[in-house]
């Protein structure tokens, strides 16, 4: 057996410097980036907004939401319906001079896959993305999130939209925080999951497939 990961190439993904208008005038930017489909559970991110603007009175925060997919359309009406388009931007599908620049800028990076049998055991590549940038993470606990991120991310219960935003809100309220967990997921993708360490299994794996090592 061969474990080929997913991760991500060190060479190619670059911070680049803050772009302020990506906050939209606020303090904060908490960014997602990703598919935009029915099991990447933003309509849950969609409802932790809806409670940090209504129930917590928190106007500071701008959330940007990067990406294409399927239910792209769908979660831009839902947004507008809940009187939430001046705090959730969709970028829609982007070129990756955008998707640095809001990897680069945010404080907070979010993953609301929602927990399934499928997500539970799925790399998920927008993790590894947040943490080579240095970024904390707030996700929902599924098996595979956890191992990836592990201390580079707190873990909201399950589909729980509330727990989720708290999580936010824990993170944007304790800049040290950030800072620690944002250190922690760099040297975990340098040392173990970013793809140099993922090349020599993958050629083991198809030499052993085309029986060169016999």
């Amino acid at each position: 057996m061969f474990v080929v990961r997913s991760g991500p190439d060190l060479s190619r993904l670059k911070r680049v410097p803050p772009v302020e208008s990506w906050k939209n005038g606020r303090s904060y930017l908490v960014g997602y980036v990703g598919v935009m489909g029915d099991q990447e559970g933003i309509d849950l991110l969609i409802d932790s907004v809806e409670h940090i603007v209504r129930t917590k009175r928190r106007e500071d925060i701008q959330f940007c939401l990067v990406g294409g997919g399927p239910s792209l359309a769908k979660l831009q009406a839902m947004v507008a319906e809940k009187g939430l388009a001046d705090f959730v931007h969709f970028t829609g599908r982007a070129p990756d001079q955008d998707l640095f620049e809001v990897l680069s800028t945010m404080d907070v990076g979010v993953n609301p896959d929602r927990v399934n049998a499928m997500n539970d055991k799925s790399t998920m590549n927008k993790i590894m993305e947040y943490m080579s940038l240095e970024k904390p993470i707030v996700q929902f606990d599924v098996t595979e999130g956890r191992f990836s991120a592990q201390d580079a991310s707190l873990y909201a219960l399950a589909n729980d939209p509330v727990d989720f935003a708290d999580k936010i809100l824990e993170l944007l309220e304790d800049p040290a925080q950030r800072e620690a967990m944002g250190a922690s997921g760099r040297r975990r993708v340098e040392s173990e999951l970013n793809w140099s360490h993922q090349i020599a299994p993958l050629i083991a794996a198809y030499r052993k497939a085309l029986r060169l090592d016999a």
